[in-house]
């Protein structure tokens, strides 16, 4: 059976070195702050911005919510935006996603100044990564390599395996899996013969938020998984892409859905944030 990478324990450990470096940066008198924008009642969002004001109270970051009505104009978002950049005792700004359909997510992410641009998904930070010289990466996919790094997991020489070609996890997670000398195929909905590119993977990253997209017939024998989606199945329960069970019996190791992937997201958040507010005041 495949080793379970418990993405609880490790943003754990994560987040208790977060909470001493906020607590080092408090003692220079420099007050990490997380300021995040919430439009509407979506439920799963609520979710997601209460998990991080939790994960703010632990580290000691100062969060600050802005919970706004559905109705809320783009000029106005843009505003709120515009005062938070001007704001020197903010650091991080965050838009939760997904925007009410009357809002442009894109010229309101590119409104968030870079350097407080938590997600890393201004085109400045995307150009950074790609070059290789990023101090703020986006979240999930540098969990990943989180994972892979607290695992004694090595990308350099292996083939890896990129499911999905998202801005927000796939394109990014190519990025950083190449920085780190692995070699990388990105699959998305046109590749001819998914299967025969997932065996041939020693790690295989699936975002593509299919439920039962990976059988272990699809796994190369001793790769490890790293299952990105949050789905749900029949049975109502969360689960992600791979077979669990199945491709347990085949992989080395593989990360559980949920308690994998999903708590080091919130986890590289908090590094960010405190990376934003060092690099605002001059520390490196």
């Amino acid at each position: 059976m495949a080793k379970i990478i418990d993405g609880k324990q490790i943003s754990s450990a994560m987040l208790d070195t977060v909470a001493a470096e906020v607590a080092a940066l408090k003692a220079q008198n420099i007050e990490p702050c997380l300021a995040v924008i919430l439009v509407g009642e979506d439920p799963a969002s609520q979710v997601y911005v209460r998990n991080k004001q939790r994960a703010c109270e632990r580290v000691g970051i100062r969060s600050v919510s802005h919970i706004l009505p559905v109705d809320t104009t783009q000029q106005e978002l843009l505003d709120l935006i515009g005062s938070l950049n001007a704001d020197p005792s903010v650091h991080g700004i965050l838009c939760q996603l997904p925007l009410p359909a009357h809002l442009d997510a894109q010229q309101l992410l590119l409104a968030i100044a870079p350097e407080k641009d938590v997600d890393a998904f201004h085109p400045v930070n995307v150009g950074k990564i790609t070059i290789g010289n990023a101090k703020l990466l986006p979240c999930t996919p540098a969990g990943v390599m989180e994972m892979l790094r607290y695992e004694g997991i090595s990308p350099a020489g292996k083939h890896c395996v990129v499911l999905g070609r998202s801005n927000i996890v796939g394109k990014p997670m190519a990025l950083l899996l190449l920085a780190a000398d692995g070699t990388v195929t990105v699959c998305h909905s046109k590749t001819p013969d998914l299967a025969a590119e997932t065996r041939r993977a020693d790690i295989l990253v699936s975002a593509v938020g299919k439920r039962g997209l990976i059988t272990a017939d699809m796994v190369k024998p001793g790769a490890v998984v790293i299952d990105v989606s949050i789905n749900r199945g029949e049975d109502g329960k969360l689960c992600g892409d791979a077979d669990f069970e199945a491709v347990s019996r085949v992989a080395s190791a593989v990360t559980p859905v949920p308690g994998g992937v999903g708590p080091m997201t919130i986890a590289m958040l908090m590094r960010n944030t405190v990376t934003a507010a060092k690099a605002q005041n001059g520390i490196d």
